[in-house]
């Protein structure tokens, strides 16, 4: 980037422009990092630390590499990719520092470039993650190009002319912005596409919603070099986006798992503290300390752990146990049809039949279906939910299938639910301690989304999440996890008991009209 002498700046400043703008330092974010801040030097904050911590330097090692590997592209006639970076760690290693050096190297050396800033709250985002960037700010070398407001990083009136006279870059979106956001009114955080670069950062985006998770997927739809987007948090939520950056969508961000107890310049004493109280492998410990995420949320009906290990577990196979096929309808929009098989401790497609899902598709298409994996595999039993598939049963019953109708709003057979649908999610919880599940993250998510809430008369009485609310926290209608737990809904007798093998005889040629599993 060349600059001629210009009245806008004096020439110490167009020295330091020669020297910020050199790619020597651009492209190297560890050699900017040291550079611009006074590391070291008596009398400044910085008095008596060298440099950036371990993990701090491997993360803008990385950042380096990825715009290097970026230019090479670019190079071959491939288009650049973005940058999708995601970091889990424990108290105080110096997240939010990060996140100030990487803005601050972004407006210096990207003129033009946008910078998103946002946080879980509103509270997080004033009172911490931006007074970090103003810290640093202050301390940079060549703070005076910019000015700081309480929401916005600008370049200072004399930079800015210099960069439109001379680089003939508009500033209008030149900028570095700490963007609240509303969960009521997602589009709301929706910004401008910039052809100088976009940065977006999150900072505790465990507890950002997933709408705006969405939403910013929009801001990188221009192929330009300079596309970067990255998550920071400790990880207090087993479900939603951030948790998936390290799960469902590993392969498309680079994650980062940060135990405290390894950064130097932290105290040990009050880490093991946390440990000594609740024990290594406490949710406590996990979240605070290791920057590993919960076995379990705070409401999470159930336990990612749980839903874990069924997917590693291995049982043996019983051929005598009953076959049960569980059904959810549909009910409208992107919800799907979902038909799921479970067979004793087993559910695990391969060792049980597969899973069928239908979208789009009405009562009839569906009872078509049903009845063919009836005829397939000659289940012991069909439970459907009967709140959205009553059609489905009716034509089914009408065909001489023997169907059993879930009632999931129904009063709970258990004093302790609040429904019969969370009595059913409760069997499939306790079922899930000794089972084996296949390990589709669809199910996975199912299963661990849906939170609880103790509802009723007398507030005692545990209540599975609504799927509508589900939504609105931005998570998919589970219905990989009813169409499961329905298969819970009646006690149904072994294939390998004399009164079962009669049974089944009777069913086979389609016209046992008693209902089946009792």
């Amino acid at each position: 980037m060349t600059l001629k002498r210009s009245p806008y700046a004096p020439a110490a400043d167009q020295d330091l422009m020669a020297e910020l703008w050199n790619p020597g330092l651009t492209d190297d974010l560890l050699k900017f990092v040291l550079f611009v801040y006074p590391w070291g030097k008596p009398g400044t904050p910085l008095e008596h630390y060298k440099g950036p911590r371990r993990w701090q330097q491997q993360a803008l090692d990385e950042f380096s590499q990825h715009l290097a590997d970026n230019k090479l592209r670019m190079e071959l006639g491939q288009l650049p990719v973005t940058y999708k970076g995601a970091w889990s760690a424990g108290r105080g290693p110096g997240k939010s520092a990060l996140f100030s050096w990487l803005t601050h190297w972004n407006m210096t050396t990207n003129v033009g470039s946008t910078t998103i800033a946002t946080a879980n709250t509103g509270g997080q985002l004033q009172s911490k993650t931006w007074p970090e960037l103003g810290k640093w700010h202050t301390l940079s070398i060549n703070s005076h190009w910019f000015e700081r407001t309480s929401e916005k990083l600008l370049p200072a009136e004399w930079f800015g002319a210099l960069v439109k006279s001379q680089l003939k870059v508009d500033i209008g979106y030149y900028y570095a912005w700490a963007q609240l956001w509303s969960e009521e009114n997602p589009d709301a955080f929706a910004g401008a596409h910039n052809p100088h670069g976009m940065m977006v950062m999150f900072d505790e985006g465990s507890n950002i919603a997933e709408p705006i998770w969405t939403i910013s997927r929009g801001f990188f739809t221009e192929p330009v070099l300079h596309r970067y987007w990255m998550a920071f948090g400790n990880p207090r939520r087993n479900s939603g986006a951030f948790f998936n950056c390290f799960h469902r969508d590993r392969n498309e961000w680079s994650t980062h798992t940060i135990d405290a107890r390894t950064v130097e310049g932290t105290d040990p004493a009050e880490y093991q503290a946390i440990i000594d109280k609740y024990g290594e492998d406490s949710d406590q410990a996990r979240v605070e300390v290791l920057g590993q995420f919960p076995r379990r949320g705070d409401r999470q009906f159930i336990a990612s752990g749980t839903v874990l290990d069924a997917q590693k577990r291995e049982v043996v196979y019983d051929s005598g146990a009953p076959l049960v096929l569980g059904i959810d309808p549909a009910r409208f929009g992107e919800d799907s049809t979902v038909m799921r098989w479970r067979q004793g401790r087993c559910a695990r497609e391969g060792q049980v039949p597969p899973t069928v899902r239908m979208k789009g598709a009405d009562n009839m298409q569906v009872a078509n279906e049903a009845a063919h994996q009836i005829d397939k595999y000659q289940p012991d039993a069909v439970c459907i939910d009967a709140g959205n598939g009553t059609g489905v049963i009716d034509r089914l019953r009408e065909l001489k299938y023997v169907v059993h109708e879930v009632w999931f709003g129904a009063q709970s057979t258990a004093p302790e639910y609040a429904n019969r649908r969370t009595e059913l999610w409760g069997e499939m919880r306790d079922w899930l301690a000794g089972a084996a599940i296949d390990d589709g993250q669809r199910l996975m998510d199912d299963l661990t989304g849906p939170e609880y809430d103790f509802i009723g008369r007398d507030g005692d009485k545990m209540g599975l999440e609504p799927k509508e609310k589900m939504k609105k926290r931005g998570l998919a209608s589970p219905d990989d996890g009813d169409a499961l737990a329905c298969t819970f809904a009646v006690r149904v007798a072994r294939r390998d008991g004399a009164a079962s093998q009669a049974r089944r005889g009777k069913r086979a040629a389609g016209v046992d009209a008693q209902p089946l599993g009792y």
